[in-house]
């Protein structure tokens, strides 16, 4: 009977119940872990099958990142090759022909069109149905465009102005395109010189495996790996796709970022309350353990039999929680598709690794916590083992005391930092924060407990019996309060955190709208370009006095040693119109907007660490290296646009260089509509809004699985805490209390719990999101009353609930358990 898998074995199938919070806690962990580990596989591993160059057996094209590869800046458009090295590509031996590729829009009366270089057709498998190929002056088009008939001619406007051409040809493919000669695509595309990228088809003889050898490997000949080696990468195979979609990078990074950076915090988050379940399951045998011990158990012993739970339990409880894991992968990958941010091509990749991963981390979790927990009753003499079992031991640890006094300390000294610092560095300070904080609660846990309890239990005092009764009881067993306490914590600071950021951002945003916003009419375009001549047509409309356009894209601006996406803004006009129709709120030097010079949001500038009339470093849309003279900064540029550049500064850095809206002062909607769809301030300051939705999105889900979690963890505890007191409250009631007030107690004590939850939590969010958000915008936190409120609700219900039902049927027989 003393084999310690026996006693495993023993303890698993005549006491079942006391597994079953541990068993909760580790499953609930596992689904946490395997669903951020496939959307981080995924991430990984995401692919886009080619379409366009499904017949192309190698791409060259440029790689999509700007900077240092440490530095982790994606480019917000796309970034191209200089048309130079197609000649250099296509002298490689082996290779027949390398093609200069270039996809950009064009206007036309009757809607926007797709060109292409001619020469595309080559691996795409168009064919004319009449005429020639397109030469200098000439463009072959498909059906349903304007004036299909060989010799026609036809204007198109390009990203420089409109022209005439003349139709060479016609062909059958698919509507909205338009091939001009692969010279003048280039030259008319809007970036002159530079090219998408570069199919490079074999010549005869030469096959794809030998191609893609030759192209990317070790023998490949000097002069291509000078001239694409380091100016250029490769693609073969499926990662053709990537050229094809550039927004697959960037979703990449979506699904990296959910499942490395938030994953990381979500399963630290899980094993750390799975942890405190399972050492407080172990603690509840203490008495078991020194009965143990007097009969001459051996410490060893003892700790195998809890390692034999543990590989009992924890296998199971991992492979089970594995099954929710990829459910809730699913259905957050298919959220991520449906709001556009991961292209529909993509697949969910589910494998064995992530899996496997997971259960190994749970079985480790629940070994470490376990041996933890049994170390002390394993190494303490038998009799030592009997009095500590019956009275909780008061004397703080030795070990984790002055680690959490650390982190402590560690967590005061990040705040003060994120509160003497502006921008990402306040954010980046302040997210240390809480993580050091919540490792302070754990680790200080009881003595926090019997503060907590200490104070909260003040008042109890003068409540009547039972809430005095619950007062004592909470100072006395504060390592049981702790285990309670601790996931309400959690639950309370990462919820608050991650929705309060999203509410604080977006009110900040609203109100720099609102104050920014002084155009009468915004005008934009159902296909997202609008003509070039658009303000100069609305400048002669009748009662308009001011008409700017905007070309909208990001910017990448180095802060804190990486590269961050800023937005930005490329403006058709004078800088007296755009004051007409944005107020800026110009805080330092003068708004010109001549080409060279830019004006910065203020903060940006600071996190940036330039003022005016100092140069800023910057990768333009395309990854390009641009060093503009600061001319002014601003304050509205969360609202409105936190770069602002001449228009012909971004023009050639983005893959559409038409203005995607029209702002405008004076005019009637009626009079403006032959320009586009026509807003009002209102309706654009709400369609703004709506770009944030993906953010708000990710945060509420993120809140609501790690909060989910703790507070399924904190009922858990609680169930478990209170069925663990059958027999003390059986005594109770042969003292003479009656069921009403022992369950008065019970709720008492679990109001106390769920207060001091609260509390904490909300200390650490503060913490966090007050120098977060003074850095990000100038501005304290804004915490919505009612959202606040049915957090705290939330957590009362639970805690109340959970601890008042175990009791209630601990007491329905009235009699004494043990």
């Amino acid at each position: 009977m003393l084999a310690p898998n026996g006693l495993a074995r023993a303890a698993l199938r005549f006491r079942p119940a006391a597994f079953v919070g541990t068993f909760v806690a580790l499953v609930l962990a596992a689904t946490i872990v395997s669903a951020c580990g496939i959307l981080l596989e995924t991430g990984v591993r995401a692919t886009v099958p080619p379409e366009r160059y499904a017949h192309v057996p190698a791409v060259a094209a440029a790689g999509q990142r700007a900077g240092n590869p440490d530095e982790g800046g994606v480019v917000p458009d796309r970034a191209r090759l200089k048309d130079s090295l197609v000649a250099k590509a296509a002298a490689v031996p082996g290779v027949r022909a390398a093609i200069p590729d270039v996809t950009f829009p064009v206007l036309t009366p009757e809607g926007t069109l797709t060109a292409h270089g001619w020469g595309s057709t080559a691996f795409t498998g168009e064919r004319l149905t009449s005429g020639r190929a397109p030469g200098p002056g000439e463009v072959v088009l498909a059906p349903g465009t304007p004036r299909p008939a060989v010799g026609d001619t036809v204007t198109l406007t390009l990203p420089d102005g409109s022209r005439t051409y003349r139709v060479s040809g016609t062909t059958a493919a698919a509507r909205g395109t338009v091939w001009f000669s692969d010279a003048e695509a280039v030259r008319v595309s809007g970036h002159p010189h530079r090219v998408d990228a570069i199919a490079v088809l074999p010549g005869p003889g030469v096959g794809t495996a030998t191609l893609a050898s030759r192209i990317g490997t070790a023998t490949l000949a000097s002069r291509l790996a000078h001239a694409l080696g380091g100016r250029a990468e490769i693609h073969t195979g499926d990662d053709r796709g990537t050229v094809e979609d550039p927004a697959l990078t960037e979703a990449r990074e979506v699904l990296t970022g959910i499942g490395g950076s938030f994953g990381g915090v979500a399963t630290m988050v899980a094993v750390f309350t799975a942890a405190g379940t399972v050492a407080l399951a172990i603690g509840r045998r203490a008495r078991e353990f020194a009965l143990l011990r007097a009969i001459g158990t051996t410490p060893r012993q003892i700790r195998r039999t809890v390692a034999t739970e543990a590989l009992l339990v924890a296998p199971v409880a991992g492979a089970l929680g594995c099954l929710p894991g990829i459910a809730l992968a699913a259905w957050w990958f298919g959220q991520l598709k449906d709001k556009g941010a991961v292209p529909a091509p993509v697949d969910l990749a589910v494998s064995w690794i992530p899996l496997t991963v997971t259960t190994g981390t749970v079985l480790v979790t629940a070994l470490l916590a376990g041996y933890m927990a049994a170390h002390r009753s394993s190494r303490i003499k038998p009799g030592q083992a009997l009095s500590e079992a019956s009275v909780e031991r008061l004397r703080p640890g030795w070990i984790r005391t002055p680690l959490g006094v650390a982190a402590a300390v560690g967590g005061f000294a990040c705040a003060g930092l994120a509160a003497s610092e502006t921008g990402e560095d306040a954010a980046n300070a302040a997210l240390g924060v809480v993580m050091l904080f919540m490792l302070a609660v754990a680790l200080l846990g009881p003595l926090i407990a019997r503060a907590c309890a200490s104070l909260l239990g003040l008042p109890l005092r003068g409540a009547g019996a039972p809430a005095a009764l619950a007062a004592a009881n909470s100072r006395t067993n504060a390592r049981r309060l702790a285990s309670a306490i601790t996931p309400i914590v959690l639950a309370m600071a990462f919820s608050s955190v991650l929705v309060f950021l999203h509410t604080s951002e977006d009110r900040v945003t609203a109100e720099q709208q609102r104050a920014g916003i002084v155009a009468d009419r915004i005008v934009t375009a159902d296909g997202g370009a609008l003509p070039p001549d658009a303000v100069r047509r609305a400048g002669r409309t009748p009662e308009v006095t001011a008409a700017v356009g905007l070309l909208r894209t990001s910017v990448l601006v180095r802060s804190s040693g990486a590269l961050t996406p800023v937005s930005a803004q490329g403006v058709t006009g004078s800088a007296r119109d755009l004051a007409a129709v944005q107020d800026l709120d110009v805080e330092r030097g003068r708004l010109s907007l001549k080409p060279g010079e830019i004006a910065l949001d203020a903060s940006v500038a600071r996190n940036a660490d330039v003022g005016v009339g100092d140069r800023i470093r910057l990768h333009m849309p395309d990854g390009t290296k641009a060093t503009p003279l600061v001319a002014a900064t601003y304050g509205r540029g969360m609202g409105l646009s936190q770069v602002t550049f001449h228009r012909t500064d971004l023009a050639r850095h983005v893959s559409s260089s038409f203005d995607t809206e029209l702002w405008v002062k004076g005019g009637t909607a009626k009079a403006l509509a032959p320009l586009g769809r026509v807003l009002d301030r209102a309706d654009h300051t709400t369609a703004q809004s709506v770009d944030r939705e993906l953010n708000a999105w990710a945060n509420t889900v993120m809140a609501a699985v790690l909060g989910g979690f703790a507070a399924v963890a904190a009922v858990t505890t609680l169930v478990m805490t209170v069925l663990g007191r059958r027999g003390e409250l059986g005594t109770l009631r042969l003292l003479g209390s009656t069921r009403r007030q022992v369950l008065r107690m019970v709720r008492w004590e679990a109001l106390l719990v769920a207060v001091a939850g609260i509390a904490l939590g909300t200390a650490i969010a503060l913490a966090t999101l007050v120098p977060m958000m003074r850095g990000l915008t100038g501005q304290g936190p804004y915490i919505p009353p009612l959202v606040y409120g049915s957090f705290a609700a939330a957590i009362l219900v639970l805690g109340t609930a959970a601890a008042t039902l175990p009791a209630r049927a601990a007491l329905r027989g009235e009699t004494l358990d043990r």
